[in-house]
């Protein structure tokens, strides 16, 4: 019987009030439950297919109202449900069956999962599907109001419409074509009130609209229109899975679930021996590995080491934050009376106070000392006595310069001079005011290039280079005064957002009195510049508090979820 036909007919049929089956009905609905999958979008045939099975358990279970609902009670699980329903019952349509007891049917196929999982069959089930065409949104507005080319045929008169205003109706490019296709139209160019549009035909059927009315109602249409509707994206398909549960072989109303594990009480006891256990899955993933996180810091740090060694650098070896002040500040020229070696400025370490004297080159200490006191290689010096004590004292290194002052002082002892190219990038401390731009410790960057008659159009030649690599093309320059740089220079970079010029880092060519003394060759020069790591990363990741970048006051998520540092290089 045709699913359509059967459906129309019982459309107008009154069969819930003092209605009883009869043989016809026990037949037609033996042979409509074998197929129910055909009758998935016959809303009349499947009320009348959960009436007469209710009737039918009315008469099985005459205590109880409804059919399937005789099976359960409150409180009762859903696999407890399809197991007591089957041994009344040949076989559970889960759709029907959801829609009879008013369940919701993907729970119930969760509980049908569920006693599938069992290492007993208690049921078999087999997978079924129900594929229609259901109209869209648009596909209902043609049903309610016509297509877009019955809507504009209907709206030229006898007497012809001028395009321009037919085209002012909504979705009249669409309409205007499909009705020009079916030949409903014509267009007469040469009007002389302009192009004019007129019937050609004097009636047109809405097509479309009956084709859509027709599936709606689950009608057969041929399967070339059908591509056609979907085409212009009026029907879409809808699938419908199902199950048609029976029951197993070793089928029980009485669930007995495998144990997952093995309790200290069960071997205390003996229970053990009577259970059965759950087999274990070895192929199952684990839980995923907890792992650690970079955070942003190292993430903006590899990137600038990355652009350093693509230049040709070497890295200088850092792994000393304890320094003394001979490294950290005479050697660099810097004189001991100068403020930043003062405790407000600088952390002075309290054990060991001080580092043993001998550890110090002698000859390179008492050159440094001469050249602080009287001067020499050019320079006057700072005229004053000089104390190895301020020199011996240990401090956490307020600068990586201390770093390129030893590896300058090695290079200087080789028997012969090489070029070099090297950078730090690594942790400085310093006795700051502490606040949203300040810690008491941060990271700094150098960079510094060695070689013969170096000079300043090399710095700006190599800075130039450097920044370009990040992405910073627009930069301009001011002279500056360092202790251990001359000519010294600020660089500065123009910041679009801000519509200004930012100063991004420090440069210079460190002095004759700090390179001399160390036995670097007359002829040879040094370029050096730095920056700070904390800032552009607090750019990068949009962070305006310092604190919430390092520190007690981190938000670890942040750090887990920020994303993987892309400088824009060029």
């Amino acid at each position: 019987m045709d699913p359509n036909d059967l459906n129309h007919y019982l459309s107008s049929r009154s069969y819930i009030c003092g209605y009883s089956y009869s043989y016809s009905d026990l037949t037609l609905y033996k042979r409509v439950s074998c197929s129910i999958h055909k009758y998935g979008r016959c809303t009349h045939v499947l009320r009348w297919i959960s009436h007469i099975r209710s009737l039918i358990m009315k008469d099985k279970c005459p205590t109880k109202e409804v059919s399937s609902t005789c099976f359960i009670s409150e409180g009762m699980s859903l696999d407890q449900v399809i197991l007591n329903t089957l041994s009344e019952q040949k076989e559970i349509d889960s759709l029907i069956f959801a829609s009879e007891n008013g369940l919701d049917h993907q729970k119930l196929v969760g509980a049908i999962k569920s006693l599938l999982s069992l290492p007993k069959e208690y049921i078999k089930a087999e997978q079924k599907q129900i594929s229609v065409w259901e109209l869209t949104d648009e596909g209902k507005s043609f049903v309610a109001n016509g297509s877009y080319e019955f809507v504009l045929y209907s709206a030229v008169t006898k007497d012809g419409i001028l395009q321009k205003e037919l085209m002012k109706m909504p979705n009249a490019k669409i309409g205007f074509s499909k009705a020009m296709t079916l030949g409903w139209l014509v267009i007469d160019k040469k009007h002389e009130d302009g192009p004019t549009v007129f019937r050609k035909v004097d009636d047109a059927t809405d097509v479309v609209k009956t084709m859509l009315e027709d599936i709606n109602t689950q009608k057969k249409v041929d399967e070339k229109k059908i591509q056609d509707l979907k085409k212009r994206k009026l029907i879409t398909p809808v699938v419908t899975k199902f199950y048609l549960v029976t029951k197993g072989t070793s089928f029980n109303t009485q669930i007995e679930r495998p144990e997952a594990d093995l309790t200290a009480d069960m071997l205390q006891d003996g229970s053990w021996k009577e259970k059965s256990f759950k087999e274990y899955n070895f192929k199952a993933k684990g839980a995923p590995i907890t792992s650690g996180y970079l955070h942003p810091l190292l993430k903006v740090r590899t990137e600038y080491r990355r652009i350093f060694l693509d230049m040709g650098f070497s890295e200088m070896p850092t792994n000393k934050f304890v320094e003394n002040g001979f490294w950290n500040f005479d050697a660099l020229f810097q004189p001991q009376q100068h403020p930043a070696r003062d405790a407000h400025d600088t952390f002075f370490i309290s054990n060991p106070e001080m580092t043993d004297a001998s550890k110090l080159p002698a000859d390179y200490l008492e050159k440094v000392k001469s050249t602080h006191e009287n001067g020499g290689y050019g320079s006057t010096g700072y005229n004053y006595d000089w104390k190895i004590s301020e020199a011996q004292k240990n401090i956490l290194r307020t600068h990586t310069t201390a770093v390129s002052a030893r590896m300058l002082y090695k290079l200087a002892q080789q028997e012969e001079f090489r070029p070099v190219k090297m950078f730090s990038i690594d942790r400085v401390f310093r006795n700051e005011t502490l606040d949203a731009t300040h810690l008491a410790e941060f990271h700094q960057i150098e960079g510094l290039v060695a070689d013969r008659n170096l000079t300043l159009g090399h710095l700006i030649g190599i800075l130039y280079a450097f920044f370009k690599k990040l992405g910073i093309e627009k930069l301009k320059f001011k002279p500056a005064y360092n202790p251990y740089t001359e000519p010294s220079m600020e660089i500065f970079s123009y910041h679009p957002g801000l519509k200004k010029w930012v100063e991004i880092g420090n440069s210079g060519m460190f002095r004759p009195e700090m390179l001399l003394p160390m036995g670097i060759p007359k002829d040879v020069n040094v370029i050096a510049w730095g920056l700070s790591l904390e800032r552009p990363t607090m750019i990068k990741y949009g962070i305006n508090n310092i604190r919430e970048l390092i520190g007690h006051k981190v938000n670890l998520n942040m750090v887990q979820e920020n994303p993987i540092c892309r400088l824009n290089k060029v």
